[in-house]
């Protein structure tokens, strides 16, 4: 009776048939009929048609198997809709991608589940992969990128962070995933840690390192960088991998070595603390060094020296900063040759911002220091590496164990460094001194270099060590300036003497 109500032909029994007309209910309410299951469909209903039909007509066989082709196609259809809902898709939604990508439709259904939840342990879920699928949905039939998700998760141990991975695979191309595999290959072969290859790529404009880098040109890039520091240059500076090998980083090496008198190694020093001095172009670089020379009166050698222990002078403003800090130090006194010996040691003094300088020279003003003068200069360059909230503390330190501004100012006149101790340890030690050592604060004028000393490995093993040979009467300065040699013998001496 179903088959009746399916079929309806009109069939001579001296002519093929003219016409075979088909009445097919909705897909849906077809499967839903207990007698006439959709697993059966291809078994039960072709047969029976062909059997009804003239064998001679091949054509009407042809159309028999376009229906059951159609039927297959609804099911794959339905399916399809039901995983992207399962993902979190609309059906509107659904359609859109179907519509981008026709092939997911002819793709087993098998294989859509697999490349979703592969790309599910990748911590692909929610939001990330319904955009990554919806921007892309080649990715859901690329044959390349079965190769990718392999590597990200068995070669790379799934270690790159779920952002990234989005990132990588957000391609509109995904035959440029195959090279991907092989550059971060490369990175790993020449001494990137699989730790780190995240923060590596992560730091890189991936778009152009996929479409414009050739494995070859990152090799050659490597290969150059080499004897400057090489693959820890790139690891600090992952940025440099998209930078040009001949028009850029060739250029911009060459300038420093060349300033360095071609000295490879301190070029290297140079760029391995501070590969991001390769951002800037010969023409800022050389603005630089030529400033110095001009209004500072450096020669070109001096230049170098400064940018090898502080290489942060070629990002600093020319007008903001290194002109007003060398001309306070010109009207502090210094001529060339001061100059450049007070930068070799404080060179952060040309960096630091207008509010920091200004507030420290404020509280070396207060303490007794004199406008213009050499001494405020290097009490300054004294102070760079310490915050203006830790200098005040420590001046309030000071004071609090009875010493005056006076004091104070003597005691950095003669050691510059007692105003950037940490606040916190020189506590430490000025309450040693006075609670455990029994000595008296003014002490520290004629040997202020005592807060310097490291307390538990110098202060307290020398003093510690002297006790047990009556020696506890020693000046701090002795106590501490000798040699560990000389030390150890005047002890061991006063404990054989004790013994007679």
């Amino acid at each position: 009776m179903v088959i009746l109500s399916l079929v309806s032909c009109s069939v001579s029994l001296f002519s093929p048939p003219i016409s075979l007309r088909l009445h097919l209910p909705r897909v849906t309410s077809l499967y839903s009929h207990g007698s006439f299951p959709a697993s059966s469909f291809k078994t039960e209903l072709r047969p029976l048609l062909v059997c009804c039909l003239d064998r001679r007509d091949t054509a009407l066989i042809h159309r028999c198997n376009c229906l059951t082709s159609t039927v297959d196609g609804q099911t794959q259809i339905e399916s399809l809709f039901s995983l992207f809902r399962d993902i979190g898709f609309a059906e509107e939604e659904t359609v859109m991608i179907l519509a981008k990508n026709p092939d997911v439709k002819s793709t087993p259904l098998d294989k859509i589940s697999a490349r979703v939840a592969s790309l599910q342990s990748l911590k692909l879920d929610g939001f990330a992969l319904q955009g990554l699928i919806a921007k892309c949905p080649t990715l859901l039939t690329s044959e390349e990128l079965d190769l990718v998700i392999t590597f990200l998760a068995d070669e790379l141990e799934g270690r790159l962070d779920p952002e990234l991975v989005e990132r990588i695979l957000a391609v509109s191309d995904t035959s440029f995933l195959l090279s991907f595999n092989q550059k971060v290959r490369l990175l790993i072969h020449h001494g990137i840690p699989k730790e780190k290859i995240s923060h590596v790529l992560s730091k890189v404009y991936l778009s152009k390192l996929m479409y414009q880098k050739s494995v070859e040109d990152i090799e050659r890039l490597i290969s150059y960088l080499e004897p400057f520091g090489g693959i820890g240059i790139i690891a600090r500076r992952p940025v440099i991998l998209n930078s040009d090998l001949d028009t850029q980083l060739i250029p911009r090496v060459e300038f420093i070595r060349n300033l360095s008198g071609e000295d490879d190694f301190a070029t290297g020093t140079v760029l391995r603390r501070l590969p991001a001095i390769l951002s800037y172009s010969v023409d800022h670089m050389n603005s630089h060094v030529e400033f110095l020379k001009s209004f500072a009166g450096l020669t070109s050698e001096q230049v170098f020296k400064i940018v090898h222990v502080f290489p942060n002078v070629i990002s600093t403003s020319k007008e903001r900063k290194l002109r007003p800090r060398i001309e306070f130090l010109k009207e502090c006194g210094f001529d060339s040759p001061g100059m450049f010996k007070f930068l070799s040691k404080a060179p952060l003094f040309l960096a630091l911002s207008e509010d920091n300088l200004s507030h420290k020279l404020g509280l070396l003003v207060k303490i007794g220091y004199k406008h213009r003068t050499k001494e405020l200069a290097f009490a300054m360059g004294a102070v760079t590496r310490t915050s203006s909230d830790n200098m005040q503390r420590v001046i309030g330190l000071y004071l609090s164990y009875g010493l005056s501004l006076e004091d104070i100012l003597a005691m950095s006149t003669k050691h510059p460094q007692v105003l950037q101790y940490n606040h916190s340890s020189l506590e430490e030690k000025l309450e040693y001194l006075i609670e455990y050592m029994g000595r008296e604060v003014e002490e520290l004028l004629a040997f202020p270099a005592f807060l310097g000393y490291k307390l538990d490995s110098r202060i307290k093993h020398r003093y510690e060590e002297k006790l047990k040979s009556r020696g506890e009467n020693m000046s701090l300065n002795k106590l501490l300036t000798v040699s560990a040699e000389r030390f150890s013998k005047t002890a061991d001496t006063s404990v054989e003497v004790i013994c007679l």
